[in-house]
């Protein structure tokens, strides 16, 4: 009868640790980068202040390094809700995106539903995906400009 109880006692604890370790991870998988040099920088934002424009005001970054042309940038412990991802290829590894003088992107870009911009970069609106929590994966498409 103690071995029961003993048992019974642990039962909630176990059931608990389990839950912990499920992880909430979203994967972004980066494709069409021209090169395998440098590192692809990715920002996670879940409003549109700033969005795409001003990484300070991600709810979180990462990077990634680029092999065969490609990258994957994780994210943990992100809550369910609505955002939006931006990536950018830092071909020369300066940590920053590089512009022409006429503010054009002189190295890759890309956002989350390749969402497309008219003169600047895309509105969160029309890169913004619900993460339902637990693992999602996400496809973006670098582009050169």
């Amino acid at each position: 009868m103690r071995t029961w109880v003993f048992l019974l006692a642990l039962l909630p604890t176990g059931l608990n640790a389990a839950q912990s370790t499920q992880q909430e991870l979203l994967r972004v998988h980066i494709t069409g980068i021209r090169s395998d040099k440098g590192r692809v920088m990715c920002a996670l934002y879940a409003s549109a202040d700033g969005f795409a424009k001003d990484g300070n005001k991600a709810l979180m970054q990462t990077s990634s390094p680029v092999a065969d042309h490609q990258a994957t940038c994780d994210f943990h412990d992100v809550h369910p809700g609505t955002y939006a991802v931006s990536v950018f290829h830092d071909e020369n590894s300066n940590g920053r995106l590089d512009m022409n003088f006429m503010g054009i992107p002189r190295e890759g870009v890309g956002t989350s539903n390749d969402a497309k911009g008219h003169f600047g970069p895309p509105k969160f609106e029309d890169a913004a995906f619900h993460y339902p929590g637990s693992l999602l994966e996400l496809k973006i498409a670098m582009k050169y400009l």
